[in-house]
């Protein structure tokens, strides 16, 4: 069976992502209340209560928000590194002793032919991690809540089959906006987000010849907007000899409804 991926929902009120592949099915985040996931899980027709696990990448509320009730209520195990886990304590309710699981920075857990590979990001959260999926040659990368991406994140995530990758602010919509200077200054810093520029930027760096799709996601409600992000992203890769529509396709993620079912 082929891997295939949806993005159920993503911005900066709540961040969801499926993946399914020979008969294991996953979770990363679940960063909306228990009944949300229920219907974006219903808009991709797939069924919360046979997921394989739940993967937290860190514990802020827009990832985080429906884990515990998911948990309890279909007794899902959840997975997440050691400080993520003394994070969310307090967060997410009480949560069974064999349902938590360690996954470890900079590491891989397999569960059939499916490998998931986790690797740090920078972020101002307890040790955020975001995840890899490789299935039979193929890799999806998940990256977002980054203030930068490294030369290290772009070995380990270079020439990916598809991407979910942030663009999450428009630096001019930012400073002109109604944030809090303190607020503007955690976005713009090296643990906040990066803009549309420096995330095609990134993409202009890591895109290889087995690239298809890029998934634009976690875009800030208040600081962004979908053709905004999409006209920047493909300016910045046309200016560093990438043709959108030609080697690989953008695509839009929504804060609300779920993208198709998508073979990687």
């Amino acid at each position: 069976m082929n891997m295939q991926f949806s993005v159920l929902a993503s911005g900066s009120t709540g961040n969801a992502t499926y993946i399914e592949a020979d008969g294991q099915s996953f979770l990363v985040d679940a960063g909306f209340s228990g009944k949300q996931m229920e219907r974006l899980f219903q808009q991709v027709d797939r069924k919360i209560e046979d997921l394989t696990g739940i993967f937290v990448t860190h514990e802020h509320s827009d990832h985080i928000k429906g884990i515990g009730i998911l948990a309890r209520k279909y007794k899902l195990p959840i997975y997440a590194n050691e400080k993520t886990w003394k994070a969310m304590d307090g967060l997410i309710g009480e949560i069974p002793t064999d349902q938590k699981m360690t996954f470890s920075m900079e590491s891989t857990k397999s569960f059939g032919p499916v490998d998931i590979e986790s690797f740090g990001v920078s972020h101002d959260a307890a040790e955020p991690m975001f995840y890899i999926f490789h299935h039979h040659g193929k890799k999806l990368v998940l990256l977002t809540d980054t203030g930068y991406v490294s030369d290290r994140m772009k070995g380990i995530i270079a020439n990916a089959d598809m991407y979910l990758f942030e663009s999450n602010h428009d630096v001019d919509m930012l400073r002109m906006g109604r944030y809090p200077w303190s607020v503007k200054r955690r976005i713009l810093s090296d643990v906040g987000h990066v803009s549309n520029e420096d995330a095609a930027v990134a993409m202009s760096e890591v895109v290889g010849d087995k690239t298809k799709r890029i998934y634009l996601a976690h875009l800030s409600a208040d600081n962004n907007m979908k053709d905004l992000a999409r006209m920047s992203v493909e300016q910045t890769l046309l200016s560093r000899g990438h043709v959108v529509g030609e080697q690989f396709e953008l695509y839009d993620t929504d804060p609300k409804t779920a993208t198709a079912l998508t073979v990687v």
